[in-house]
């Protein structure tokens, strides 16, 4: 089956996937893009599990201050190399996080993973960071956070 150049390229800006997963996906599909989408997303939710237990000594730390100056969080974000730290990506995941933390409030890292993504409930917050893991290739670990309030 031939796919096309303009499919390939729009899975590619909404997933970031490697273009032979990609056209791995439309292949198995058939060209049919959300089953092609869904294909992505477990594959990636594989290559995630097989990074578990890779060693997190890089990353940074993101601060979030609510609006109304009345509550902050910070959030110490880790992954496996500095050039991923750098990335943007990693740093939009990283300022998720902080929303997050400042919205809900868990208790601990548990409860932060398994709370719903405020920006998409159909997801938890565990899922969101092994997109980007998938994504970017390393291993990503929620080290710290914390919230402050006035």
């Amino acid at each position: 089956m031939k796919i096309d150049i303009k499919l390939i390229k729009k899975l590619r800006e909404e997933t970031q996937a490697a273009v032979s997963d990609i056209k791995t996906a439309l292949e198995e599909s058939k060209g049919d893009l959300p089953k092609a989408r869904e294909y992505l997303q477990k594959r990636g939710l594989e290559k995630a599990g097989k990074k578990e237990g890779r060693q997190t000594s890089a990353g940074l730390v993101e601060t979030y201050i609510h609006h109304n100056l009345t509550s902050g969080t910070t959030v110490v974000l880790t992954c496996e190399t500095d050039f991923v730290a750098r990335t943007g990506e990693f740093k939009y995941l990283a300022h998720e996080i902080a929303m997050q933390v400042n919205a809900t409030n868990p208790k601990d890292t548990k409860a932060l993973m398994s709370s719903p993504y405020i920006r998409d409930e159909k997801k938890t917050v565990e899922d969101l960071v092994k997109e980007h893991i998938a994504k970017l290739g390393e291993n990503i670990k929620v080290k710290d956070f914390k919230r402050f309030e006035v």
